[in-house]
């Protein structure tokens, strides 16, 4: 069993990067940009800097633009290419605590029943008022009584998201407004059964072989943007074939890099205007009988068709899937 952990990066190793290259049984692959120290090395990790990245025979290479973090999707086809069977997203903020590890993916879980759409999976983790980015704005004061809609279910699951202490992933509004450090409870996993939705991140991520193509990070959106519609997008073409996703309690800690918090508001625009449409834009374009890289390409067609991205992402996603292919 073969599994990779991707991050990009334009700093010197962070603390999460040496942590993260010290795990026994895992490859550290470090996507560089433009920006990336020149004389960026790690024990234990694999550096794959720009001038390395234009020798690759890929197609996605004559296509990625330079200091973008879709750059990421380079360490994705090197993982795959090296027969990887999971595939760990992180980043070089996130800190891996002495539990870092992922469920298994098969087995009984507490699941939340089918078709509930959008929840806030963060309320079954912590009292405190905390929402993941890309939670319509509409649900951040809802609170949501899941005993009701949950119960013991045999699960396959494609997709684990762990959760982050301290700076977890949430949107500029919940930073502008509060920022209070979050320290989450400790609890059972728990599984979003078809037609339930949360959205998850490239933080602290695994994904199975099978489901791999749902890894592509769309290139023209704004940056806040990007894991979010993301898995938007993979969540109804997972249920297509009986995979489902997964949450964990938290295992890393992030001290997050420095952000503008007013650049990361107008960054989300665009998520908090589109992501409860991409759900059925993406539910109404996709069918059981196509192959997930079909569905994938249909989604973004179709996302396309809406003006919630532009045309021009279809011709990086379509070399994403030649060169999965």
């Amino acid at each position: 069993m073969q599994k990779a952990i991707i991050i990009t990066s334009i700093f010197e190793p962070t603390e999460a990067v040496k942590a993260f290259a010290q795990l026994p049984d895992y490859q550290l692959i470090v996507v560089g940009d433009q920006k990336s120290p020149e004389n960026w090395d790690c024990n234990g990790a694999k550096f794959i800097p720009v001038n390395e990245q234009m020798e690759l025979n890929f197609n996605l290479i004559k296509v990625l633009p330079f200091n973008h973090y879709s750059r990421k999707m380079i360490g994705y086809l090197i993982a795959i290419q090296q027969g990887a069977d999971y595939i760990i997203d992180t980043d070089d903020d996130n800190i891996p605590l002495e539990n870092w590890e992922f469920p298994g993916f098969n087995g009984k879980f507490d699941a939340i029943e089918e078709n509930q759409q959008f929840v806030n999976i963060y309320q079954l983790f912590t009292d405190q008022k905390i929402w993941p980015r890309g939670l319509p704005l509409h649900l951040i004061n809802k609170q949501y009584s899941f005993t009701d809609i949950i119960s013991t279910r045999e699960c396959e699951v494609g997709i684990w998201q762990g959760l982050a202490d301290e700076d977890p992933d949430v949107d500029a509004i919940y930073r502008l407004t509060s920022d209070k450090p979050c320290y989450f409870n400790q609890r059972n996993p728990i599984v979003l059964l078809n037609g339930t939705v949360c959205p998850f991140n490239t933080q602290n991520t695994i994904i199975r072989k099978e489901l791999f193509p749902l890894l592509y990070l769309p290139t023209y959106v704004t940056f806040r943007f990007t894991d979010i519609l993301r898995g938007l997008v993979a969540q109804p073409i997972m249920w297509l074939y009986n995979y489902t996703l997964g949450f964990t309690k938290a295992t890393v800690i992030q001290k997050r890099n420095p952000h503008d918090y007013m650049k990361d508001f107008i960054s989300e625009i665009p998520m908090y205007e589109q992501g409860e449409k991409v759900i059925k834009i993406v539910s109404n374009a996709i069918s059981a009988d196509k192959c997930i890289t079909e569905n994938l390409y249909e989604a973004y067609k179709a996302l396309s068709t809406n003006g919630i991205v532009t045309e021009r992402e279809l011709v990086t996603l379509e070399a994403w899937i030649k060169d999965l292919n």
